[in-house]
C-alpha cells in the first residue's frame, strides 16, 4: 500500500542543516516515507514557504510557487524534472511496492511524458512487463534530460512506451554524471584539440623520449598509490601494458591478462575473478576483526556485474559521450566492484588510459600519465573513493569469515552498478587538466633543457652520455652544486674552474 503523505516539514535531516524551514520533497522525501536502503543523494530539495528560489551547500531550494499534490507520483515527477534520474532509487522504489501501485500512479496521467519515464524504467529495471498497451500517436520524448545529467546522443527509440533510451549504460551497469559548472567548463575547454595541437608543436624526438619517461613515471605512480615500490623491471613491464592501452578490446580474457602482468608472483593470491568476499580495510589488531573502508561486490554478482560494465563499454564507444566521463563511468565502475583479490587499483587506472585512448582523447603512442597526477593528488583520490563506498556501507549486512574476510548476507548489486560518479568525474578531469597543463610541459621542458646543456657538454669538454647522465643527477640532486664527493671521484679530471663554469650554465639553463 503506498503511504499517503510523503511530506515532510524540516530544518534538520539526518544531519543536514537546512538553509530554512521548509518542505522536503522528491527523492528525499520518497526515500524517507518508504524507508529505502539508499544513500540519499548529494544534493536534497525543499519547497520554501517565501516566493523564492535558490541554491545551498547541499540544497535545492525552491519557491513556494512549486508546491504539489503530496502524492507519490507528484513527487516522482518533481524528481524527475528537478533532479534527474536515480536509478537506484527507482529501482528499490520498485521492490518495495506492489505493481498494481505502480499502474494506479500510471493512470494520473496516463501518458504523460513523465508517466511514460516512469513506465519504462519499471519495464527497464525489473525486466517485468506491465498490463498497459502499447502507445500509439504520441511524440518520443528522451528518458534523461540532457540539461541535467549526462546521456548518450543515438539513444534506442522505445516504440512501445514513446521514449528515448539515452541512459549511459545498460540494464546491468549503468552509473549517472550530474552536469555541473565544472564538468561544463572542461569538457567546453576542449582539451582533445588543446592537447593534440601541444604535442604536435614539440619536436618529435623530444616527445617520443617524453613519452618513455612519462610511461615509467606513471607505471611507478600507479604502483605507489598502491603502498608499494616495485623493483624497476616490474614497473617497466606494467609501463609496456599501459603503452599499450586501447590497442586490446575490452574483454574478460583481457581483464584477467592484465591482472597476470600486474601481479607477478601469484603464489599467495588466488588468481582471476574472486570466488570470496573482498573489502578494503584495516583488521581490528587484537580481535582481527574485520573494519572495512569499502565492501566489494559479492562475488556471486562479479560475472553479471563485469558483463554489465563490458556491455557498457562498448555503448559508450559507439556513441558520442566526452572521453573523461566514459572513463569514469567504466574506470570506477571496476574499482569499486573489486572483482579481483589483488591487482584492482592498477587495473583500475589502465582503464582510465584504455578510454582516453579509444576515445581518441590522448594520442597514439603518446601516454597520457594520469596516474601521476593521481600520486600528487593522492588524499583528494582517496576521499573521491569514500564519496562511494562510506555511504553504502550502511546498507551492506555482512558477517566475518573464519579467516578474517567479510561474507555478505543481503543482496548488493545495485549498488555497484547504479551510483552517482559525478564528483569521480569532477576529480579525473581534474587530474587530466593537471597533466596537460603540469606534468607533461614540465617533462618537455625539463628535455629541452636537458639537450641544451648536454650540447654545452659534448662541446666544450666532449663528454661521454653516461658521465653526462650522472652528473645532472647529481646537479639536480646538489641544488646545482657538485658535491665534494663527486669532485674528488666521478670528476675529478675537472679543474676548479671547470665545475664553475658547468655549475653555472646549469643553474643558468635549468634554474
Amino acid at each position: 500500500m503506498i503511504a499517503n503523505s510523503f511530506s515532510k516539514e524540516i530544518t534538520v535531516f539526518h544531519g543536514r542543516i537546512a538553509p530554512e524551514t521548509a518542505t522536503l520533497v522528491g527523492y528525499g522525501a520518497i526515500i524517507e516515507t518508504l524507508q529505502l536502503a539508499v544513500p540519499l543523494p548529494e544534493v536534497l530539495s525543499i519547497i520554501s514557504k517565501l516566493r523564492k528560489s535558490y541554491q545551498s551547500d547541499g540544497w535545492f531550494v525552491y519557491s513556494s510557487r512549486n508546491a504539489f499534490d503530496d502524492t507519490l507520483y507528484k513527487h516522482l515527477v518533481f524528481a524527475l524534472k528537478y533532479e534527474g534520474i536515480n536509478l537506484l532509487v527507482f529501482k528499490k522504489l520498485f521492490e518495495t511496492i506492489d505493481k498494481q501501485d505502480i499502474l494506479s500512479i500510471l493512470q494520473e496521467e496516463p501518458t504523460g511524458q513523465y508517466s511514460r519515464k516512469i513506465w519504462f524504467l519499471f519495464e527497464w529495471l525489473m525486466n517485468d512487463k506491465l498490463a498497459i498497451p502499447d502507445l500509439s500517436m504520441k511524440n518520443y520524448v528522451p528518458l534523461v534530460d540532457d540539461t541535467i545529467q549526462y546521456a548518450i546522443e543515438n539513444g534506442e527509440k522505445s516504440n512501445r512506451h514513446r521514449i528515448i533510451n539515452n541512459l549511459p549504460g545498460t540494464q546491468s551497469f549503468c552509473p549517472m554524471i550530474f552536469k555541473t559548472t565544472k564538468l561544463e567548463q572542461y569538457i567546453s575547454a576542449n582539451y582533445i584539440e588543446q592537447n593534440g595541437k601541444y604535442l604536435h608543436s614539440i619536436r618529435k624526438d623530444i616527445l617520443q623520449r617524453a613519452s618513455v619517461f612519462l610511461l615509467l613515471k606513471d607505471s611507478k605512480a600507479s604502483f605507489t598509490i598502491e603502498g608499494e615500490s616495485p623493483k624497476s623491471k616490474r614497473a617497466a613491464r606494467w609501463g609496456q601494458a599501459i603503452g599499450q592501452a586501447g590497442s586490446n578490446e575490452l574483454t574478460k580474457d583481457e581483464l584477467l591478462r592484465l591482472q597476470q602482468i600486474v601481479i607477478e608472483n601469484g603464489r599467495f593470491i588466488e588468481m582471476g575473478f574472486r570466488k570470496k568476499g573482498g573489502f578494503i580495510g584495516e583488521h581490528d589488531h587484537l580481535t582481527l576483526e574485520p573494519i572495512p573502508d569499502h565492501i566489494s561486490a559479492k562475488w556471486q554478482d562479479i560475472e553479471q556485474l563485469i558483463n554489465g560494465l563490458l556491455s557498457t563499454n562498448e555503448l559508450l564507444l559507439k556513441n558520442n559521450i566526452d572521453a573523461v566521463l566514459a572513463a569514469t563511468i567504466i574506470a570506477f565502475g571496476f574499482v569499486f566492484i573489486h572483482p579481483f583479490e589483488d591487482g584492482n587499483g592498477r587495473i583500475h587506472r589502465y582503464l582510465i588510459h584504455h578510454l582516453l585512448a579509444k576515445k581518441q582523447f590522448s594520442q597514439q603512442g603518446i601516454i597520457f600519465p594520469v596516474s601521476a597526477s593521481i600520486l600528487d593528488h593522492i588524499i583528494d583520490y582517496r576521499k573521491v573513493l569514500e564519496t562511494y563506498s562510506k555511504p553504502i556501507l550502511d546498507f551492506i549486512e555482512w558477517t566475518e569469515t573464519n579467516d578474517h574476510n567479510i561474507e555478505v548476507q543481503n543482496n548488493t548489486i545495485d549498488y555497484y552498478r547504479y551510483f552517482d560518479a559525478t564528483k569521480q568525474a569532477e576529480f579525473l578531469y581534474d587530474c587530466v587538466s593537471d597533466t596537460i597543463n603540469n606534468i607533461i610541459p614540465k617533462e618537455v621542458d625539463y628535455l629541452t633543457k636537458y639537450d641544451e646543456f648536454k650540447r654545452f657538454l659534448e662541446d666544450d669538454f666532449e663528454m661521454p652520455d653516461k658521465l653526462i647522465a650522472l652528473l645532472v643527477q647529481f646537479l639536480d640532486q646538489n641544488s646545482g652544486k657538485i658535491s665534494k664527493r663527486a669532485k674528488e671521484k666521478e670528476f675529478e679530471s675537472l679543474s676548479d674552474d671547470e665545475i664553475s663554469l658547468i655549475e653555472e650554465t646549469f643553474q643558468k639553463i635549468f634554474q
